[in-house]
């Protein structure tokens, strides 16, 4: 306990949390992404109702508008959608689906990324041009392309009944394809300079294995620019998994991202029930902002050329 204690006393006296404490949009930032964060893993424990339980639902609150508008109700604190499902309930539970597929597709794409860029930099060769001229070809496709490509095999190879189920992974597979370029180019670029530095020449007099000297020596001088890259790239994957559902190749209606619900409100824009797609529009809009100044952050602090 007194080494926790005497690590987190030289934490509180460290350059990287003055400089927090001397940001106050990085604080409001961190503050609302901690929110969010919590409201969406404690869905099932804070929201006011379950929307997606047949049994709890009512037609006749349908489409009810927020409650501090004519014909609202105190207990639908943001309103009803067309199923009469609490629109704030809806938010939270459909943020924890956002938000977990931007961590699982980030990981992938940072897994693949990351390994491509040691073995590009370190072999360097043949393999190093072969492994970039794909990253080149991967660039010069969209994310939209990937994923209606990979959406379409999956429809062909996994069987009708499980295409609901399969969604969440195909979505994370979409989205890790289309982003793992990024780490590798950065990974190649640092694993490029450290392969040079005697402690790698040193290891290889010693005759330790190349797999070693990858992941115990040169990984960990690599992965400063991996984590901001990680963090910026958290917000543009939930933002591009909002994008393919808004477009119906995302999340399925049993399982609603944000992007699904602002998708089901859109249809009802014209009728006046603005409330379906804004307050998820807006929770995405919060979600992406706060993710973003936090990378934007880390990258500052982390990068000593922009001190």
């Amino acid at each position: 306990m007194s080494q926790l204690v005497l690590r987190l006393k030289a934490f509180g006296n460290s350059e990287l949390a003055w400089r927090f404490r001397n940001s106050p949009p990085v604080i409001f930032a961190a503050v609302a992404l901690i929110g969010l964060v919590f409201c969406a893993a404690a869905a099932s424990l804070i929201a006011p109702h379950n929307p997606f339980d047949p049994a709890t639902l009512n037609i006749m609150d349908a489409r009810l508008p927020p409650a501090w508008i004519d014909g609202g109700s105190s207990t639908y604190l943001l309103g009803t959608d067309e199923q009469g499902r609490d629109i704030l309930s809806t938010i939270f539970y459909g943020m924890r689906v956002s938000i977990l597929v931007g961590i699982a597709a980030v990981a992938f794409s940072m897994t693949i990324g990351v390994a491509l860029g040691l073995i590009a930099g370190y072999l360097g060769g043949w393999v190093d041009t072969v492994i970039m001229r794909l990253g080149d070809i991967q660039l010069s496709f969209p994310t939209i392309m990937i994923a209606f490509f990979i959406d379409g095999v999956a429809k062909i190879v996994m069987p009708i009944g499980m295409r609901e189920e399969m969604r969440f992974y195909v979505v994370i597979l979409a989205i890790g394809v289309a982003d793992w370029v990024q780490f590798a180019r950065t990974v190649r670029a640092a694993t490029m300079i450290e392969r040079r530095k005697d402690y790698v020449a040193a290891a290889r007099i010693s005759e330790v294995g190349n797999v070693r000297i990858l992941l115990a020596h040169i990984l960990p001088n690599t992965i400063g620019p991996v984590l901001v890259l990680a963090t910026l790239g958290l917000g543009v994957a939930i933002l591009t998994e909002a994008i393919l559902s808004f477009l119906g190749l995302g999340m399925p209606p049993s399982q609603p991202s944000l992007g699904t619900l602002i998708r089901a409100g859109n249809d009802l824009l014209l009728s006046g029930e603005w409330w379906i797609s804004l307050f998820p529009g807006a929770a995405l809009v919060l979600l992406v902002l706060a993710v973003n100044i936090v990378g934007d952050w880390l990258r500052d602090v982390l990068n000593p050329r922009l001190r």
